[in-house]
């Protein structure tokens, strides 16, 4: 329609195999910058298979994939990170071995030399991170390393930002700390999230568009307005 802006992320009709097993059926999903999209559905039925195939951890058959206007689908996943994804995988992924100053310095990789400083709204979402530069990350509680794996995202300076499950294994304190963190980097305005969960009401509070999967489909989709509590849950539950 006239007047709308294109999404930033516009991800139409892939489909995704793991050998001749397949992932993902002609999937289509858009993020715009300032909203939050959310991705639900149980175990297994293809959320993160889909955010490895935005990030391009995973190759695609059919469709495209496509950031700002550009199509991205071939694209390896450094080239990516340099266009503006930033990535918080499932279980975090931080180098344990590595102190957090460290873990944050490895998000410089895409970006140039000229931002190679951690932004401080870093540490003041996760005023901890300050406290703890020198320890290293395997010594971190689950909470605090995926405050960490956020915060080396962030350093990165996405466009996109795409959590897979930040909640998992993590206390009610943190949680909150992290919805607030995404609420906040929403207002900003300049940058469009995708979140996958299976925690039903830390999604439906901070969507503003929703997509639920099954079996490897996009079954339900829409704007949080038309979002019918009753039949996603039905799809969530086991």
């Amino acid at each position: 329609m006239a007047g709308e802006t294109a999404p930033l992320l516009d991800v139409s009709s892939i489909d995704l195999f793991y050998g001749a097993a397949q992932a993902l059926r002609r999937v289509s999903l858009t993020a715009e910058l300032g909203r939050v999209t959310c991705v639900l559905g149980r175990n297994g039925v293809g959320k993160s298979s889909l955010l490895r195939a935005v990030v391009g951890q995973q190759p695609i058959r059919g469709g495209a994939i496509r950031l700002g206007g550009e199509d991205v689908s071939r694209l390896p996943t450094h080239a990516r990170a340099k266009r503006g994804i930033g990535y918080v995988p499932q279980g975090r992924e931080i180098f344990p071995l590595l102190t957090v100053k460290e873990n944050l310095h490895t998000g410089f990789a895409p970006v140039g030399r000229a931002l190679h400083h951690v932004p401080e709204e870093v540490f003041e979402l996760f005023p901890v991170l300050k406290s703890m530069m020198g320890r290293r990350g395997g010594d971190l509680s689950g909470g605090q390393q995926q405050q960490l794996a956020i915060g080396r995202a962030l350093v990165t300076r996405p466009k996109l930002l795409v959590l897979d499950e930040p909640t998992e294994g993590i206390q009610p304190s943190v949680i909150k700390d992290i919805g607030r963190a995404i609420d906040y980097l929403r207002g900003r305005g300049d940058m469009a999230i995708v979140l996958v969960e299976q925690y039903f009401e830390f999604a439906r509070d901070l969507a503003d568009s929703f997509a639920v999967m099954d079996r490897g489909a996009v079954v339900m989709a829409g704007a949080k307005a038309d979002m019918v509590e009753r039949e996603v849950r039905a799809h969530l539950s086991v």
